[in-house]
């Protein structure tokens, strides 16, 4: 098994596609990137803890390749808004990938090259090294799935999944 922590904007977008996704182990909402030693949704939503909202991802790599799962996370958000994504605005919705160590750090900066041929625009994305991972309250986990007729999911998480199932059928649930 293999762990990704990767930030896009609001984790409850990203979760939604990973959780759908075959070899996906598990998925885990969380805070990482700041400098509190506590933060919680409202700190974080503060945008004063400087905590992006993140995943981590844990996956088997015989099943899907790490490759796939960093082309899912750059084509499932905006990678070239930078501190925000829609409405959500701010330091805690950047786009970031969060490294455990130098090969892990130039596998990102590969994967963000390879992606940029996708867009017109700069990617934005940021490499930070993993710190500290803080799992986010439980309300937070398995969002969509539990809240599929939350305003937010059928107006923001829905398309998102929609275009996800389109363009990785072979690798979508």
């Amino acid at each position: 098994m293999q762990t990704l922590t990767l930030a896009a904007g609001c984790f409850w977008c990203l979760e939604a596609i990973y959780r759908q996704t075959r070899g996906v182990d598990s998925v885990i909402s969380g805070y990482t990137g700041g400098h509190t030693s506590d933060p919680d949704y409202y700190s974080v939503c503060s945008g004063t803890t400087g905590h992006a909202e993140a995943l981590q991802v844990t996956f088997d790599e015989d099943v899907i390749s790490d490759d796939v799962i960093l082309s899912m996370f750059f084509t499932s958000h905006d990678p070239t808004s930078l501190n925000r994504q829609g409405n959500d605005v701010g330091t805690q919705y950047r786009s970031a990938m969060f490294y455990r160590d130098e090969d892990e750090r130039q596998r990102f900066a590969a994967a963000i090259e390879d992606a940029q041929e996708l867009y017109a625009e700069p990617i934005v994305t940021t490499l930070e090294p993993l710190g500290e991972f803080h799992v986010a309250e439980d309300i937070h986990q398995d969002f969509y799935q539990r809240n599929r007729f939350n305003g937010y999911c059928m107006f923001i998480v829905d398309p998102k999944l929609a275009a996800a199932r389109r363009a990785y059928a072979e690798w979508m649930q």
